[in-house]
């Protein structure tokens, strides 16, 4: 008799258990609950975080998260209206703010997540289609002081654009976000994350790229030769002068002086100041004092 209440016993303790087990369930502070009876939901959405309780057995717990989310499309590849094919890669953050009509209209993450896919890429896909290139690229003007230009191609920096990167981002987080309004989703934020160029279009850029550097190195290193020949031609020009003719030309000390002194009249010595016009002649003062005079008698002419 003992032994069949104490199995009695512990058997009504293990279906308490049960029973009680299935009718408790915790909710964390990023989380919020929709409980569903035979698949239709029950009550409105649990989002205060602790213990709660419901009917055993037959309902059943469908958390969803509070926190941010993130969606990461695919890329795609699109014409903007300049005709230039490119690759975009977009990404987004939302958030579940009605969790209800979430549960109704998409059920789970899942289902968000391709729902997502079909109104971003959608919205992205038009809104690239609406702009230029450069509009997609860049958020900003360039001023002409500020930019370095050295080609022809690289002049194309100074367009003007009209909205900019950051704009068409807030476009189409705006428009998409009308469409999410209905789903339980609330939009925070989309980035485009990547622009490429596809494969033939990019080689085609860096063709153009590299002959442009190409160029510009061409024009320094003509214009490096250019100067080369110059500073060869004056110092050819100053040793032919320096450097007088073995045998026919020979320095005189005052032409010495001057050389010396830079070719003033002031840093030649004054013995020998009244004698230069009369030695030298006022042209080879301004030549820098290289003159042609015949050897000294007695003087070996090739010493």
């Amino acid at each position: 008799m003992n032994v069949r209440y104490i199995i009695i016993s512990i058997g009504v303790l293990l279906a308490a258990f049960v029973v009680a087990f299935g009718a408790t369930y915790r909710v964390g502070e990023s989380e919020q609950v929709i409980i569903t009876q035979f698949g239709d939901p029950v009550g409105a959405p649990v989002t205060e975080p602790g213990l709660h309780f419901k009917v055993p057995f037959v309902q059943r717990v469908n958390t969803f998260e509070k926190r941010f989310l993130e969606w990461d499309g695919n890329p795609n590849q699109v014409p903007t209206r300049d005709k230039r094919f490119i690759w975009v890669e977009t990404y987004a953050r939302w958030r579940i703010v009605d969790p209800l009509l979430f549960f109704q209209r998409l059920r789970d993450e899942r289902g968000a997540q391709s729902r997502l896919d079909d109104i971003l890429d959608g919205e992205m896909r038009n809104a690239v289609a609406r702009y230029d290139l450069i509009e997609l690229v860049r958020s900003t003007n360039r001023e002409a002081d500020d930019v370095l230009v050295e080609g022809e191609e690289e002049e194309a920096i100074f367009n003007v654009i009209e909205k900019g990167r950051e704009q068409i981002s807030g476009e189409i987080l705006a428009r998409a976000s009308t469409r999410t309004a209905d789903l339980g989703i609330e939009l925070l934020d989309l980035r485009i994350k990547r622009i490429i160029y596809v494969d033939e279009v990019q080689q085609d850029v860096f063709a153009r790229m590299i002959a442009e550097r190409r160029r510009i190195a061409a024009l320094f290193r003509s214009e490096g030769e250019g100067e080369a020949a110059r500073i060869q031609g004056e110092r050819e020009r100053e040793l032919g002068c320096l450097r007088p003719r073995r045998g026919l030309l020979r320095v005189h000390p005052v032409a010495r002086e001057l050389r010396e002194g830079d070719g003033r009249r002031d840093d030649v010595h004054p013995r020998h100041r009244q004698r230069v016009p009369e030695i030298l002649g006022e042209s080879a003062v301004r030549a820098g004092g290289c003159v042609s005079v015949p050897p000294a008698p007695g003087t070996d002419q090739h010493a």
